[in-house]
């Protein structure tokens, strides 16, 4: 998701600024036993008893999309553990996009939480409290094979036509750098722009492309020109102040770093393992 970091493949259901499309996370925690406390473990207070509720906005693989059913990825992993550990399971409210600069459903009790492939920054964090970073993400410029563009220099100067996810960092950055990029509601839309021809080449998410790339047509035709080290790195986020949900997040991911299950899941989602992902540095 980046500035907002946001990624699509497929449009599960027309949202608005005030509704969503709630979904059931392929989740392994257990229920509240019927209570329908909004208190889980720990004092956390929830805005649906039995349930941790998340905000983001589908597709975006590897982190969250839907999956023979059921809404899985990378996020929504690592939010189970935190479900896991509060005794109540996870439930998935697919949000607009913009939702997420202001934390809108965050303030008006729709979710506990966001899990969107989000970027910590400090514009962000006066919106919404980040926990910990989880991921450390790059850029990537993806062209079509054969194209003969070599890096998002290269581009530049040869006046090529780019795409861009809207309200992304990714988008941010090569405004930046001096473009005027094309800006696509989402990632399936920036490919989509891509194999049209609607651009020349398109800057989104390493991980996003990853998982394009895992598809044979999707390798055959693109290739990545340049790797962007942006410095961005993904945070959880939760209504400022929440100090007791924020600090729950933390600790399931200190734990699942320290125990081997956040290796096994970066391998399962998004692919070879680098130690230093690992304990990424407080943004």
């Amino acid at each position: 998701m980046n500035t907002l970091s946001g990624r699509r493949t497929r449009v599960l259901a027309a949202t608005t600024a005030t509704a969503g499309l709630l979904l059931v996370a392929a989740c392994t925690s257990s229920d509240d036993g019927g209570s329908g406390s909004k208190t889980a473990a720990g004092g956390v207070e929830l805005v649906k008893g039995g349930q941790l509720t998340t905000c983001t906005h589908l597709p975006y693989p590897p982190f969250q999309s839907e999956i023979d059913g059921k809404v899985q990825g990378f996020d929504v992993s690592l939010i189970d553990l935190v479900a896991k550990d509060l005794g109540v399971k996870q439930e998935i409210l697919d949000t607009p996009f913009e939702n997420f600069k202001t934390g809108a459903f965050l303030n008006s009790g729709e979710c506990d939480l966001a899990a969107a492939g989000m970027t910590i920054t400090d514009e962000r964090k006066k919106n919404v409290d980040f926990s910990d970073p989880y991921f450390d993400a790059t850029q990537a410029l993806l062209v079509a094979k054969g194209s003969g563009i070599s890096s998002l220099a290269d581009a530049k100067a040869k006046k090529v036509k780019l795409g861009a996810q809207a309200q992304t960092t990714g988008e941010d950055y090569v405004k930046s750098q001096g473009f005027d990029p094309v800006s696509f509601e989402s990632s399936d839309a920036v490919l989509n722009g891509l194999r049209s021809g609607q651009v020349k080449a398109v800057v989104i998410d390493y991980p996003v492309v990853q998982g394009w790339l895992k598809d044979k047509a999707n390798a055959d035709a693109f290739q990545v020109a340049d790797n962007i080290n942006t410095g961005e790195q993904y945070g959880f986020t939760v209504k400022k102040g929440n100090t007791k949900l924020r600090d729950a997040i933390n600790k399931a991911l200190a734990d699942a770093k320290a125990d081997g299950t956040y290796k096994k899941l970066y391998e399962k989602w998004i692919g070879p393992y680098d130690e230093s992902v690992a304990s990424p540095a407080a943004s």
